[in-house]
């Protein structure tokens, strides 16, 4: 008489349980994806539908946005789930990882360049020269030790910020120009030769990665923060970030 063996039927029992889960998720996401695209038709297209820790609510992904969805398309709902018990804001940590850079692949030739000490630690930062807040963030950056600053200059201000970006970059030593304007409001020397810039291109970059206010700063992590921050506040979470390595 044939034995069956007790591990092979539990294996086949959970492979048919997770089939069945898997089935249902499919189900559900089909059900959403239908009824939000037949109630409003001009709502964008949906790139992902998946299940959140919250029963009977599942995120909707658009790009790299995040909303919500009953399990109905019945709803869609704006805002950030927040989970009470870590105070972690699920929403945001969601968005900063759909949102992260890859810092290996940003053409670091096309940004203004300075360091301090060895420069070991590394920051990209996208700036407009009219920026204030770039400029206190600028000054904030002295403080640090063994960092190494790559600067995109964004003129997204308007006003003179084109000329400038470009009197910067084609300046003979453009990292001293930019400091000596950002830190000491010396009025950069206008170009007067022929001279490329990457600003086309900068721009570009920043709307690649949907930077539209400045300083924007970014980690050799990928993650980024929009605004200026306090040395003390930019030197923890550099510890941080090697730590995580």
């Amino acid at each position: 008489m044939r034995r069956f063996n007790p591990i092979s039927v539990r294996s086949l029992l959970v492979l048919l349980a997770l089939a069945a889960v898997a089935q249902f998720a499919a189900a559900q996401e089909a059900v959403i994806r239908k009824n939000i695209a037949q109630r409003l038709p001009d709502f964008p297209k949906i790139d992902e539908v998946s299940k959140t820790p919250i029963p009977g609510l599942y995120e909707l992904r658009i790009g790299t946005d995040v909303l919500y969805s009953d399990e109905q398309g019945n709803y869609v709902i704006e805002g950030s789930i927040i989970d009470t018990r870590s105070r972690v804001n699920l929403t945001q940590s969601r968005e900063d990882k759909l949102n992260a850079i890859d810092f290996a692949s940003l053409p670091l030739k096309d940004a203004v360049v300075w360091k301090t000490g060895n420069g070991a630690r590394r920051i990209a930062v996208f700036a407009d020269p009219n920026c204030g807040y770039c400029k206190k963030f600028e000054h904030e950056l002295q403080q640090m030790k063994n960092v190494t600053v790559y600067t995109f200059l964004i003129p997204i201000l308007g006003g003179d910020s084109p000329e400038k970006s470009a009197n910067i970059w084609c300046a003979k030593d453009s990292t001293r120009v930019w400091r000596e304007w950002m830190l000491e409001g010396k009025t950069p020397p206008r170009n007067m030769a022929s001279c490329e810039t990457p600003m086309a291109r900068n721009l570009a970059l920043s709307r690649k990665y949907k930077i539209n206010a400045t300083p924007a700063i970014i980690f050799e992590d990928g993650t980024r923060n929009p605004g200026m921050m306090s040395a003390q506040d930019l030197e923890k979470r550099l510890a941080s970030n090697v730590a995580a390595r």
